[in-house]
């Protein structure tokens, strides 16, 4: 597994497991349950959620698997690295400690590792900081960063506080504006990007150029889109599944080395920007 260090020098994977769309429903609860523990079974070790998703559910599902992954001896507390996220509408100072405080209690642990700014909203960024400092100061988040915020955000962000230990946006082969200015500004400053929706929602695992570029290749059009998205380091990429196929398939691209001629023809499908673009949200 590839690793990718924080502004701190943590090193954390640089696969982990995304839950977007988990917790919206008690039908499927217990095979998302059972899917993150498959997971975490499997290796993965850096686990993505938020408050927004299935309004604490996924959270909550998150909480179960992992109590079961700890009690069964699977996996030691301190082996995850679990990100979460609050609401705009609830980063206010005090909001965002209260956020957080519920989300511990869904996730049923004692900290957060990371814990980001969903995207922006009407309070201050100073405010939002200013909560995640006074979580960090009681140790229950261990760093903090920001979600969906382009170069300007940052550059508003960065006289506040340069804590920002992360930037969650969307970046996939057919989503490439970051590569302009947004990610070379956090690499200048080693803070590293995770990748959501980096298989644009499966839609590249159906691409046929990608199948048929992956099938000479040994791997899946799926696999070659996740290692096209960490192929460089200093990117984290969070894709969602719950197929033990996918998870596993998932987790073996983290380690594949792409070719040049690879690469080349991937530039020629997916083009590099040639200006900058409006972040693209998902």
């Amino acid at each position: 597994m590839k690793h990718v260090s924080l502004p701190g020098g943590e090193k954390v994977p640089a696969l982990g497991l995304g839950t977007w769309r988990m917790g919206e429903s008690a039908r499927t609860r217990a095979g998302e349950v059972a899917a993150v523990r498959e997971a975490i079974e499997m290796g993965y070790r850096l686990i993505d959620t938020a408050e927004m998703y299935g309004e604490g559910g996924a959270e909550s599902v998150v909480g179960e698997a992992l109590r079961g992954a700890v009690q069964a001896g699977d996996v030691r507390r301190e082996e995850l690295f679990i990100v979460s996220k609050v609401y705009p509408h609830n980063a206010s100072r005090a909001g965002t400690v209260a956020a957080c405080e519920r989300s511990l209690a869904r996730l049923g642990l004692d900290h957060i590792d990371l814990y980001l700014l969903h995207w922006r909203g009407s309070h201050p960024l100073r405010e939002t900081v200013e909560g995640f400092e006074a979580l960090r100061a009681r140790q229950s988040i261990r760093h903090w960063g920001v979600s969906n915020c382009d170069v300007d955000d940052l550059q508003e962000l960065w006289p506040v506080s340069g804590a920002c230990a992360a930037n969650q946006v969307w970046y996939s082969m057919s989503q490439r504006g970051v590569e302009f200015d947004l990610l070379p500004w956090q690499r200048e400053r080693g803070v590293p990007l995770m990748a959501y929706s980096p298989i644009d929602q499966a839609e590249l695992a159906r691409n046929i150029m990608l199948a048929e570029l992956g099938l000479r290749r040994g791997i899946t059009a799926a696999q070659l889109a996740l290692a096209w998205t960490l192929r460089d380091g200093g990117v984290i990429a969070i894709p969602k599944a719950v197929k033990t196929e996918h998870l596993r398939a998932n987790l073996a691209a983290a380690d594949v080395q792409l070719d040049r001629e690879t690469l080349a023809a991937l530039d020629t499908a997916f083009p590099p920007p040639k200006r900058r673009q409006p972040l693209a949200v998902n």
